[in-house]
């Protein structure tokens, strides 16, 4: 019977993905001779070449291939024991990988993420801003735990548990006519005037779906398009151009200074759905349960209290599927 060990799997995938034995060896903490030595018991084992060493950098041959697509589906399982064994102790610890994307991470991480580290000290958060669709594919390929995003999303396999519901809010130019409004509604802003977030965005097609109003091209002030992954820099052109652009309720917290360029919707009022999202057979239900119950207890009140009677807009199709 062929003996194959956890550091024998290690090395294999390593130095597929290095393709040098001395940047692998480096990067598992082991002398190369010691590298090589287990990959080379392993193919003896295997009675099968895994890598063609006449290549520069190193290749993995066409069973090599197979056989390390297979080691990291194997170590991939074995790493879901220890936190199998921990979430039935009640225990809430280990790593934790989360997706977030750019138009809640800046507002809603500030919230809770002081709070949380504090309470659950065990528990290590690794955090990347990052889109939908990125969360979404890093999910299905388990190199994510857990995503905070708008939904509803309705992907096969993947669950969704709301937060909260958060309004739209209109930032304006200091010259433009609808600020003299106290509250706008939908058919008021038009599409010409509005400054965007570009394309992977969810937020940008949610934007569109809300400003449905189109006037003639020779009846626009705009004659320049931009578009851009942020929305600070949206608000600075809102500031030095015209026109206006959307942001989420939370960005609210640090523009006391701008109330003045702010104005909320009419009822009903558009509103976004933010969710935790995660794979369906996800084991670490203590950290996510823990991560939720945080979320939602940093909330501000009117946000708990959902006062807001809205509209929900979805997402494109194309984002949702």
């Amino acid at each position: 019977m062929i003996s194959i060990t956890h550091i024998q799997l290690s090395y294999l995938i390593s130095l597929d993905r290095n393709r040098h034995f001395g940047r692998a060896a480096r990067e598992c903490h082991v002398t190369q001779p010691t590298l090589s030595m287990q990959i080379q018991k392993l193919e003896e084992d295997l009675e099968v070449i895994l890598f063609d060493r006449s290549k520069n950098p190193v290749e993995p041959t066409e069973i090599g291939l197979r056989i390390i697509e297979q080691a990291e589906k194997a170590l991939l399982e074995v790493s879901k024991i220890a936190p199998l064994a921990q979430g039935n102790k009640g225990e809430v610890r280990g790593e934790f990988k989360l997706g977030v994307i750019p138009t809640l991470a800046p507002y809603l991480l500030p919230l809770f993420l002081e709070t949380f580290i504090q309470n659950h000290p065990k528990v290590e958060l690794v955090i990347e801003e990052l889109q939908t669709e990125q969360i979404i594919r890093r999910l299905k390929l388990d190199s994510l735990d857990g995503g905070i995003l708008a939904t509803p999303l309705k992907h096969k396999g993947i669950l969704e548990q709301p937060l909260f519901y958060e309004p739209f809010v209109i930032y304006l130019s200091p010259k433009h006519p609808l600020l003299k409004k106290d509250m706008i509604a939908e058919k008021e802003l038009s599409r010409e005037d509005i400054w965007l977030l570009n394309e992977g965005h969810c937020f940008r097609d949610q934007a569109i779906e809300i400003c449905k109003k189109q006037v003639p091209k020779e009846q626009s002030r705009k004659n320049l398009v931009f578009e851009s992954g942020n929305l600070e820099t949206l608000m600075r052109l809102v500031d030095s151009k015209f026109g206006y652009t959307l942001i989420p309720y939370l960005a609210l917290g640090g523009m006391k200074d701008k109330k003045k360029k702010l104005r909320f919707f009419k009822p009903p009022v558009p509103i976004r759905e933010v969710s935790l999202i995660h794979s369906r057979a996800h084991l670490k239900e203590n950290i996510l349960k823990a991560l939720k119950d945080s979320i939602q207890s940093s909330l501000p009140g009117e946000l708990k209290q959902k006062v807001f009677k809205g509209k929900l807009i979805g997402l494109s199709p194309q984002t949702g599927n």
